[in-house]
């Protein structure tokens, strides 16, 4: 079974930053590449340009303990440079939103947050550290995705099984849903998943895959929309798996599509063997506008 099959169910030189765990400094070797210029970059340079942007993604590689270090980096140096932000995760889905936003303010405990709220397996030393950077910030946190059993059930029996929810279900998952078969992304996402499903299959992976794209897509536009409309436009920060926000697509694509004229960035993190000999070149120069590549 291929990875997305269990999903749908400085120039020259190494350098680091450091960045705060809750055991100890850790420094983490990386090199960040700008594949406009098509050249090496510094960390700080690429955060110079990032807080500049209205939406940030960061596309991740789950589970690898070096780029959520990362990641946690990036969002402290955002802080640093700007007030309005807001945290967006697919990590966390609609129906936490509640318990989120309790739990931000300090009306429920962590405790009773995680227990209600499905929390990813590795919660605790991957995503949490950006929680609490955020909460000690004042800043919203957007729990963005579709829940899981939604998801679920499309990949299992097909997009025709929304049609039967509750009103408060249909809050969970994007009204507007727009997924063509004829274009990059479905082509990469079929290529992605190998010859194991059938056409049928297939068919409800990407539903599934596509409900999960809209969602958080609508979420990010939503959300940015709300506060603009206060006064103070936000940088949206939006961490998820790589191929939601790879080459622009996903749920990259789709959120642009909902905010037109403002400016996305795409950020992916590689984990690498080795910093030594990085070439960046191909396919990799459309995969986002900074790759960041670090130690596996």
């Amino acid at each position: 079974m291929s990875a997305m099959v269990r999903i749908v169910l400085s120039v020259g030189v190494v350098v680091g930053v450091w960045v705060a765990s809750p055991v100890a400094q850790s420094y983490v070797p990386h090199r960040v590449f700008d594949t406009v210029t098509a050249q090496f970059t510094d960390f700080e340079v690429m955060l110079a340009d990032l807080v500049k942007a209205d939406v940030v993604f960061v596309g991740e590689q789950h589970g690898d303990r070096n780029s959520h270090r990362l990641e946690h980096a990036l969002l402290e140096g955002l802080a640093a440079r700007r007030d309005a932000v807001v945290l967006s995760l697919e990590m966390f889905e609609r129906d936490a939103q509640v318990p989120l936003d309790q739990f931000r303010l300090g009306h429920l405990s962590e405790a009773e947050f995680l227990r209600v709220s499905r929390p990813w397996p590795r919660y605790a030393t991957d995503y949490k550290p950006l929680v609490d950077l955020a909460i000690d910030r004042k800043w919203q946190v957007l729990a963005a995705n579709v829940p899981r059993p939604i998801a679920s059930e499309v990949a299992r029996t097909g997009v025709a099984s929304l049609g039967g929810k509750t009103d408060e279900e249909r809050a969970w998952f994007a009204a507007e849903r727009f997924c063509p078969t004829d274009d990059e992304y479905y082509g990469r996402f079929k290529e992605a998943m190998g010859s194991h499903p059938s056409m049928d299959e297939l068919a409800r992976y990407y539903d599934a895959q596509c409900l999960k794209d809209e969602t958080m897509a609508e979420s990010i536009a939503r959300t940015w929309r709300a506060a603009a409309a206060d006064g103070t436009p936000p940088l949206v920060v939006h961490y998820n798996g790589a191929f939601h926000s790879d080459f622009g697509l996903g749920t990259a694509s789709r959120t642009q599509r909902r905010l037109p004229d403002r400016r996305m960035v795409v950020v992916t993190l590689l984990p690498v063997a080795s910093l030594d000999e990085l070439a960046p070149g191909g396919d990799d120069l459309k995969r986002a506008r900074y790759l960041v590549y670090t130690r596996k």
